[in-house]
C-alpha cells in the first residue's frame, strides 16, 4: 500500500478532535491495515460484531481491526455521494457528512474550466471530494486541510491523480499569490469524543466567511460552499448565491465571486436530479419581485422544491404556472390547472378541512384511511404525533390519504391532496 501521507506540522484546532480522528485512521495507514481494510466484503451492521470477533481471533489488534470496521461502514455509507470510488477511499465522520457528491463537485470544478482558471488552490479540502473533481477536469489543485488526520484521509483519496498536491495547513495562511482561483467548504462542524456539533454562524466556521469576503475583495475568482439556511442578509452583495437539491434534498448554497460569477445572475436554484439538472435564476435582489398573487385553495396544489425556497424563487414559481400563493408568508401555491413544473411537486386538491383533531378523526374514519402521509408548513405541528392521533383505532382500514397542514392567516386548515405522479 502508499506509506502514510507526508504532511507538514500544523496547529491543532481541538486536541480531542485530533485523538479522535487519528485513532479512527492511523491503524489503516500501515500495511497490515490497509491490506485488512480492502479485504473485507460489503459492510453489514448486522455481521460487524461477528467479524470484529474473527478478525482478532486471526490475531489482528484491537485497534487495527475497530479502525478497518470503522473504515468500512463509513465507506458504506459514502457511496451515495461517491459511487464506485467510494470502494478505495479513507474518511471520517465529519469529512464524510460535509464533503460534497461528486456529481455536485464536478459542476463546482467546471466553473473554473469555464472561467479558464487553471490553477486552484481548495482551501478546506477535507476528504478531497472538490479537488478529486477539479483535478479530473485537468485543473493544478493544492488541497489545504488544517487537521493532519482529515489531510492524511485527503492525500490517500488524491493519490490517483498526479495534478493534485496536499498541504496540511492553515486555509488563512495560505500564499495564494501564484493561484488563478481558490475554492473554499469551510469546516462547519466540531468534532469530541461525543460526535460532531453543526455550527450555523458563518463567522465560526473555519475559516470564517470574512476571510472569504476578503480574498473575493482583492478580485480573486472565489466559489465557496455554505449550509443552505445561511440567511439572505448574510449573503454578500458582490457575488451569485446558487442553491443546490439533489433528488429533492437541499444540499448547499454556494456563493460565487468575479470571474467564477455567471452576468445577470444573482441567486439561483440548481435541481438534480435521476434525469439531469434544471436551474431557475433570477437576476433580482433578495426580497425584490418576491411578491406573488394571493388566493384562494383550489386546483392544484405545488410544493416547490427546497432549493427554489431558499433562493426565495417561489413567486418566480408562481407566476411561471399562473398560479397564487395561499399566504403570503407560506411556500405553498395553487393554480386552477395542471402544469408541468420541475420546480415544484404538484397535488391535487380533494377537499379542504379546519385544522381540528375531533374533525379530522371523524374524517380519516369515515374514509377508513389507514396510511396517511401528512406535510406541513407554517405551523408547529409534529406530523408523527398527529398521525398517531389520527390513526388510532383504525388497524383494519387500507386506504391511503395525504393531508398538508398549513396556515392562511390567522386560520390553520388540513388541505387533503392526491399527488400527481410526474
Amino acid at each position: 500500500m502508499p506509506g502514510p501521507a507526508r504532511l507538514a506540522e500544523s496547529p491543532s484546532r481541538n486536541a480531542e478532535s485530533d485523538t479522535v480522528t487519528q485513532n479512527l485512521l492511523e491503524p489503516v495507514l500501515t500495511p497490515e491495515g490497509w491490506e485488512l481494510l480492502n479485504s473485507l466484503g460489503p459492510y453489514s451492521e448486522s455481521d460487524s460484531l461477528r467479524l470484529n470477533e474473527q478478525l482478532r481471533a486471526a490475531g489482528h489488534s484491537p485497534e487495527v481491526v475497530n479502525a478497518a470496521l470503522t473504515q468500512s461502514r463509513l465507506r458504506a455509507k459514502a457511496q451515495a455521494k461517491f459511487g464506485p470510488f467510494a470502494a478505495r477511499m479513507l474518511f471520517t465522520p465529519a469529512g464524510l457528512e460535509q464533503a460534497t457528491r461528486l456529481t455536485v463537485a464536478a459542476r463546482h470544478a467546471q466553473r473554473y474550466v469555464t472561467a479558464g482558471l487553471r490553477k486552484v488552490a481548495d482551501l478546506g479540502c477535507g476528504v478531497g471530494a472538490d479537488s478529486m473533481a477539479l483535478a479530473t477536469l485537468e485543473r493544478d489543485v493544492t488541497a489545504v486541510e488544517l487537521d493532519e488526520t482529515t489531510a492524511a484521509a485527503a492525500t490517500m483519496n488524491l493519490l490517483p491523480w498526479s495534478n493534485a498536491t496536499v498541504v496540511n495547513a492553515d486555509a488563512s495562511a495560505v500564499d495564494l499569490t501564484d493561484y488563478d482561483g481558490v475554492w473554499l467548504d469551510p469546516a462547519r462542524r466540531t468534532t469530541s469524543s461525543s460526535g460532531t456539533r453543526r455550527l450555523f454562524d458563518p463567522e465560526a466556521f473555519s475559516p470564517p466567511l470574512s476571510f472569504v469576503e476578503s480574498l473575493a475583495d482583492t478580485g480573486m475568482p472565489v466559489g465557496v460552499k455554505l449550509g443552505p439556511g445561511i440567511p439572505h442578509d448574510a449573503v454578500p452583495s458582490s457575488c451569485e448565491a446558487q442553491w443546490v437539491s439533489v433528488d429533492g434534498d437541499v444540499a448547499e448554497v454556494v456563493l460565487w465571486f468575479n470571474a467564477l460569477r455567471r452576468d445577470n445572475v444573482r441567486r439561483s436554484a440548481l435541481l438534480i436530479g435521476a434525469d439531469g439538472a434544471t436551474e431557475l435564476t433570477s437576476n433580482s435582489d433578495f426580497g425584490e419581485d418576491d411578491d406573488a398573487a394571493v388566493g384562494p385553495v383550489e386546483g392544484y396544489l405545488y410544493e416547490p422544491d427546497g432549493a427554489v425556497i431558499r433562493a426565495g424563487l417561489v413567486a418566480d414559481v408562481a407566476r411561471s404556472i399562473g398560479g397564487h400563493l395561499v399566504d403570503p408568508h407560506i411556500a405553498y401555491i395553487c393554480a386552477p390547472d395542471l402544469v408541468d413544473t420541475p420546480f415544484a411537486r404538484a397535488y391535487r386538491v380533494l377537499d379542504v378541512l379546519p385544522y381540528n383533531v375531533k374533525t379530522l378523526k371523524a374524517w380519516v374514519k369515515a374514509n377508513s384511511i389507514g396510511v396517511l402521509d401528512i406535510k406541513k408548513r407554517g405551523t408547529s405541528v409534529t406530523p408523527e404525533e398527529l398521525r398517531k392521533q389520527l390513526l388510532a383505532g383504525t388497524k383494519k382500514a387500507t386506504n391511503k390519504a395525504t393531508l398538508v397542514l398549513t396556515r392562511i392567516g390567522e386560520e390553520r386548515v388540513a388541505v387533503v391532496v392526491d399527488p400527481v405522479l410526474g
